[in-house]
């Protein structure tokens, strides 16, 4: 039987990707007590790279909120890996930590960063709110636009 959280995503018709292997000499999640560490997460899209671009020259904030959606999914699917396929294990997002492909003079990095926070309050409801930091940089791996990292609680 699926759980709460399967169920929602059924019920929002949200897919999740598969969990993408780690890309250098990392492991994709670490579990510490009773928290899981996700590593950065690109928009990856079951092995197939999305989003590259510039966030204030040759991407739009639209886009850019896919993008963030689109890390989110990504690293839902690490923290189900992280809980053995049980959802229903999450407590609480604790913090996520946005990183923005911009230009110098873009400065709407927490509403691209949207684009993932509404869509962890949209599954989890109260568990999905979470402490966050939205920043520009000049450059991310692979040219994405955005790459999320995240602590999350679990039982």
């Amino acid at each position: 039987m699926a759980g709460k959280i399967e169920a929602r995503l059924k019920e929002l018709a949200i897919e999740l990707p598969q969990a993408a292997s780690p890309a250098a000499n990392y492991v994709p999640y670490a579990v510490s007590g009773n928290l899981v560490f996700v590593a950065g997460q690109v928009p990856f899209w079951n092995g197939e790279l999305k989003y590259i671009g510039r966030l204030g020259h040759d991407t739009d904030i639209e886009t850019g909120q896919a993008a963030a959606r689109t890390c989110a999914l990504n690293i839902i699917a690490q923290v189900r890996a992280a809980c053995g396929g049980d959802l229903d294990r999450v407590k609480r997002i604790v913090k996520i930590g946005v990183f923005i492909n911009s230009t110098p003079d873009f400065d709407k990095q927490p509403v691209v960063a949207n684009g993932a926070s509404d869509l962890l309050v949209e599954i989890f409801g109260d568990a999905g709110r979470h402490a966050r930091f939205a920043v520009g940089s000049n450059v991310l791996p692979m040219g994405v636009a955005v790459e999320i990292d995240a602590v999350v609680e679990i039982e």
